[in-house]
C-alpha cells in the first residue's frame, strides 16, 4: 500500500508522478523500495486519472465497513457463535471488492496484492 500511498501523495501535491518522485517519497517514509514495483506502479497509473479514481472511490457504498464495526461489536459482546458467520460475509465482501478493483481499476490490485 505504501507505493499506492506515494502516488496519492505526490498527485495530491501536484507532482509528477515518476519512478524518481516516487522512490523519492518512500525513500523519505523509511520504505525499503522494490524498483520492480516501483516501475510497475508508475506504468499502470499511466493512463489514469487518479482525481478521477478517487471519486469513484468515495462515492461508492461501503458495506465492508459497516459489516466489520457489526462484527466487532458482537465480538465484543462475547457472542462467538456469530463471529464464524461474519467473517464469512467478510470474505465473500472481500472476494465481491476483488472483482470490482480488477474491472474498474484495471488490475492495480494485482500488483500490490
Amino acid at each position: 500500500m505504501e507505493y499506492v500511498y506515494a502516488a496519492l501523495i505526490l498527485n495530491e501535491s501536484g507532482e509528477e508522478i515518476n519512478e524518481d518522485n516516487v522512490t523519492d517519497v518512500l525513500e523519505a517514509a523509511g520504505v525499503d523500495v522494490e524498483e520492480s514495483r516501483v516501475k510497475a506502479l508508475v506504468a499502470a497509473l499511466e493512463d489514469v486519472d487518479i482525481e478521477e479514481a478517487v471519486e469513484t472511490a468515495a462515492a461508492a457504498p461501503a458495506p465492508a465497513a459497516g459489516g466489520s464495526a457489526g462484527g466487532d461489536v458482537e465480538a465484543a459482546d462475547g457472542d462467538d457463535d456469530d463471529d464464524e458467520g461474519g467473517e464469512e460475509e467478510a470474505a465473500a465482501e472481500e472476494e465481491d471488492d476483488d472483482e470490482e478493483e480488477e474491472s474498474s481499476g484495471e488490475g492495480l490490485g494485482e500488483l500490490f496484492g
